[in-house]
């Protein structure tokens, strides 16, 4: 399959994805709009600033990383991708990961190093980790003075935690030996290609790919030696921001409701319903979070009926602002490869 045509089917499933999750989301969508009718405006609006500052915080996290391991994006463009890969990140069910086709996209249309961009979307799913298990400590330690840690949560931990080393283990691998990275890499599409035979009767991925991705990637981790601590731990800090941002918008969702809560119910709730964010094997946790956040408010000490509505303004300004704004800046960058692609 030529680039061309891959990038073809890969926007096609994203419209579809995204068509789809509308379709299964109506009920939600009509449930959001009635809670936003009982809300406060002013607290709404401001939720919804902090939004756009959030979104504008991960791209210059993004631009912290892509500096990080020697690669140069104006600001404009950073913030352009960052929020058309927020927008894929929502519909496609990857833990994060799905949005960096949006990267890898204008790494070629660019004459990046995919490679180097690989090492920044490895370098931010563990950032995105470190953030999470911060909040996640400090929830659940109000979890456990109330007795309402469940097995679930803890279950969900663990595997995010595994999975966090796993990463981890293998970013170590490619820092000291390019050949075992390209032996990982390999296996890794080799596994990809033998769960998408059956349906497209072919490879998709080139095995033999995976020894120069390998050389690419550790060429970009050879740039982490030279760095000096404050450049390692500048984009630990914007994800560290970027998770206390998502816990004042959830404040304000309960401001927006005229809800009370203390800080610790509101810290407790965010840790358990981004936890399943990471954790749900669909969409941005689609049908988990939904569920999740109001039993956790509830457990929590919020009313049901509060609950509901405090998860649904919330949802509406971490998930579906993000979508629509995603979607545009989703479609500029496609019609700017395109009208690039004309003029040639």
């Amino acid at each position: 399959m030529t680039l061309t045509n891959t990038r073809k089917v890969f926007l096609i499933v994203i419209v579809l994805l995204a068509i789809a999750y509308i379709i299964f989301s109506l009920a939600e969508l009509e449930n959001i709009l009635a809670a936003l009718r009982q809300s406060r405006p002013l607290y709404i609006g401001v939720a919804v600033i902090v939004e756009g500052v959030l979104l504008v915080n991960t791209a210059v996290t993004f631009w912290a990383l892509y500096r990080l391991v020697g690669l140069h994006e104006p600001p404009r463009s950073m913030v352009l991708m960052v929020t058309a890969a927020t927008f894929v990140n929502l519909v496609t069910p990857s833990s994060g990961m799905g949005g960096m086709a949006v990267f890898y996209d204008e790494a070629r249309r660019h004459d990046l190093s995919t490679g180097r961009v690989t090492v920044v979307a490895v370098l931010y799913v563990l950032y995105e980790y470190v953030a999470l298990f911060a909040a996640l400590a400090v929830g659940f330690v109000k979890l456990v003075q109330l007795g309402k840690l469940n097995v679930a949560e803890v279950l969900a931990v663990a595997f995010l935690l595994v999975v966090g080393l796993t990463i981890a283990a293998g970013l170590g691998v490619g820092y000291r030996s390019t050949l075992q990275l390209g032996k990982i890499l390999a296996w890794l599409a080799g596994g990809v290609n033998r769960l998408l035979r059956p349906f497209l009767h072919r490879d998709y991925l080139n095995v033999s790919s995976a020894y120069s991705l390998s050389n690419e990637m550790v060429d970009g981790l050879t740039t982490l030696r030279d760095a000096k601590p404050g450049q390692i731990l500048l984009p630990l800090v914007f994800t560290l921001i970027n998770k206390l941002l998502l816990i004042l918008i959830l404040a304000l969702s309960f401001l927006a409701l005229g809800t009370p809560a203390s800080a610790g119910t509101v810290v407790a709730g965010f840790s358990i319903g981004h936890l399943f964010v990471y954790a749900s094997p669909t969409p941005s946790g689609l049908g988990f979070v939904d569920s999740i956040l109001p039993l956790a408010l509830n457990s929590l000490g919020v009313s049901f009926p509060r609950a509901v509505l405090v998860s649904l303004v919330y949802r509406a300004v971490t998930f579906w602002l993000p979508l629509v704004l995603g979607a545009v800046a989703f479609r500029n960058l496609q019609r700017s490869r395109t009208e690039q692609a004309g003029s040639r």
